[in-house]
């Protein structure tokens, strides 16, 4: 497995379930040994790396404990004891989007806004690298969405984050750049844009004579031209023209299926 985050980007990790991309991330954390090969993080090997390097790094895991009895603003602000230069912890609460909810005590925050407060936690050390590991699971779309606002206020702030996820759509609207694993391999990696261009075939769907037509193309300009010029020669519309490219998803389940022995 071979691949670089540039400072500043938004990352993603896709796979399947075994993939690699937990342990991955756990890796590059610092918090599991690897076999193998070599690591750098901010400079450092994560293997090797002290409490400077670690103050340096926010993690938002899948799931975490909190300290019930506290309020948001209350958490925020033992964890930011932890850190030699943290956030402001008012700056956090408004970042986070947990104005309302910041004097509320934990256990009666909703399950997103809880999501929400452990990012915060993640960010009062004011880490340069977040690693998120599947941020926005058990999210409805409204907590999603806000979750990706967030998200994006994080990139507007200069800070690097490795992203994990299922969602396909969250990776093409949030990230820079992704890797799709493999059976720990790295299948692609590029821009979401550059991996559907490079997918599957656009599909190109009109009427004629009563019947569909379905076309398959590589080169849907070019096609279009010759179907749009023949129509305008013949003084007729091109009837339930359909132009569709491959989603990222279709691209994902094409890199990611089982290959034939």
């Amino acid at each position: 497995m071979d691949f670089e985050v540039e400072r500043g980007e938004v990352f993603g990790l896709l796979g399947p379930n075994g993939a690699g991309k937990t342990t991955t991330v756990e890796i590059l954390e610092g918090y599991r040994k690897r076999d193998g090969g070599s690591v750098e993080v901010l400079g450092t090997d994560p293997a090797l790396a002290g409490s400077g390097w670690r103050e340096q790094i926010g993690v938002v895991l899948q799931s975490s404990a909190m300290y019930e009895t506290l309020t948001a603003a209350e958490s925020l602000r033992l964890f930011a004891g932890y850190y030699s230069s943290p956030r402001p912890v008012d700056d956090v609460v408004e970042l986070i989007g947990l104005r309302d909810q910041r004097d509320q005590v934990v256990r009666r925050l909703s399950g997103g806004q809880r999501r929400r407060l452990d990012l915060g936690l993640a960010l009062v050390g004011d880490p340069e690298l977040i690693f998120l590991d599947e941020p926005t699971t058990g999210f409805d779309p409204h907590a999603r969405r806000q979750a990706w606002e967030t998200l994006r206020s994080l990139r507007s702030l200069g800070k690097t984050i490795v992203l994990t996820t299922h969602y396909l759509d969250e990776a093409e609207r949030l990230a820079d750049r992704v890797a799709v694993l493999r059976h720990g391999e790295v299948v692609a990696v590029g821009p979401p844009a550059d991996l559907i261009g490079a997918g599957p075939s656009t599909e190109i769907r009109y009427r004629e004579n009563g019947r569909e037509v379905v076309l398959e193309t590589d080169s849907p300009t070019r096609v279009l031209h010759e179907l749009t010029a023949k129509a305008i020669a013949e003084n007729r519309e091109l009837e339930g023209l359909v132009v569709r490219r491959p989603s990222l998803e279709e691209v994902y389940l094409t890199l990611t299926e089982e290959q034939p022995e």
